[in-house]
């Protein structure tokens, strides 16, 4: 499977912006997709991720209550709807896929290219 992410760009704060990731190929329903993002000069870091059979998600804290991730099984698309950005939200964002609903970029492979968020003050 390989996944794709999309739907970046520039904002400014305050915006919303909705990204995209779409997987070529059967996704299982035992799949987890997440997102992560990396700033400039910054470790990569988990933003959220969802069960690709059920509702079961999970949010890192700095997201709760602005993003949500949510998934379209008939377009094998996952989305991820940001809200109220902030200019700390500025990073490139990546989608990954994992066998288990984890917050550990080590348990997550077959990662797509990145989308460009910034977000101007």
């Amino acid at each position: 499977v390989q996944l794709q992410a999309s739907g970046g760009g520039l904002v400014q704060a305050g915006d919303s912006l909705r990204l995209s990731c779409s997987a070529s190929g059967r996704i299982f329903s035992s799949h987890i997709i997440g997102w992560f993002r990396q700033a400039p000069g910054k470790e990569r870091e988990f933003v959220a991720a969802t069960r690709w059979s059920r509702e079961s998600t999970t949010y890192n804290d700095f997201v709760k209550g602005r993003f949500t991730i949510s998934r379209d099984n008939a377009k094998n698309t996952v989305y991820l709807q940001m809200n109220s950005l902030k200019p700390e939200d500025t990073a490139v964002y990546y989608c990954a896929k994992a066998n288990s609903l984890s917050r550990s970029q080590r348990e997550y492979y077959s990662w797509g290219q990145g989308t460009q968020v910034t977000v101007s003050s």
